[in-house]
C-alpha cells in the first residue's frame, strides 16, 4: 500500500501527472497564436481531468509544517486555474455575455472596419473588377483582425481569471481540509 513518496507527500504518480499536466499547459500556451479555439478547450479539459484523476487536494498533516502544505495547496490550486483558464479561452474570446471586456469588443470592431477598408485600398482600381471577390477578401480581413485583437484582450485577461479560479480552489480545499480534520 505505501507507494514512493516524493518531496511533496503525494503518491508518486501524482507527481507525475502533475509535471504532465504543467507541460501540457506549457505546450498548450505556446502553440496558441492568433485567436483561441477550441482545441483549447479539449486540452484544458484533458489536464483538469488529469490532475483531478492524479492529483490530491493537498491536506495539512496535525502537527506537519504549514509551509509545506501552504506551498502544495498554492501549486495545486495554480494548476486547476491554469487548466480552467485554458479551457474557457475560447469562450471568453467569442461570447460577449461571458467575458463583457467593456470598450474593448467595440475597440476591435473598429479594427475590423480598418482592414476592410484597407483590403480596398490595397486593391485599387481592381476593387470594380470582381465586388463579389471584394467582399470575400474584405470580410475574411475584417474577421482575422477582430479575431487577433479579442484574442490578445483575452490572453491579457486570462490570468486574472486563472488566479481566480486558484483562489477558488484554494480557499474550498482549504475549509475542506480543515471540515475533514473536525469530523
Amino acid at each position: 500500500m505505501g507507494g514512493v513518496r516524493g518531496g511533496s507527500g503525494q503518491a508518486g504518480g501524482a507527481d507525475s501527472g502533475v509535471l504532465g499536466t504543467a507541460l501540457g499547459v506549457v505546450l498548450a500556451f505556446s502553440l496558441a497564436e492568433g485567436s483561441w479555439q477550441w482545441f483549447s478547450t479539449y486540452l484544458g479539459l484533458t489536464l483538469l481531468a488529469v490532475v483531478l484523476a492524479f492529483g490530491r487536494v493537498p491536506v495539512r498533516e496535525p502537527g506537519g509544517p504549514a509551509a509545506g502544505y501552504g506551498w502544495n495547496l498554492a501549486a495545486y490550486a495554480l494548476v486547476v486555474g491554469l487548466c480552467v483558464a485554458l479551457a474557457l479561452a475560447p469562450a471568453l474570446q467569442r461570447w460577449d455575455w461571458l467575458f463583457p471586456m467593456p470598450g474593448t469588443r467595440d475597440g476591435c470592431v473598429q479594427a475590423g472596419r480598418y482592414e476592410s477598408l484597407n483590403a480596398r485600398a490595397a486593391l485599387g482600381d481592381l476593387a470594380g473588377a470582381d465586388p463579389e471577390a471584394l467582399g470575400y477578401a474584405q470580410e475574411q480581413r475584417s474577421r482575422a483582425a477582430v479575431d487577433d485583437c479579442l484574442a490578445a484582450t483575452t490572453t491579457r485577461w486570462l490570468p486574472v481569471y486563472a488566479l481566480g479560479t486558484a483562489v477558488l480552489v484554494a480557499g474550498a480545499a482549504w475549509v475542506w481540509g480543515r471540515s475533514r480534520r473536525a469530523g
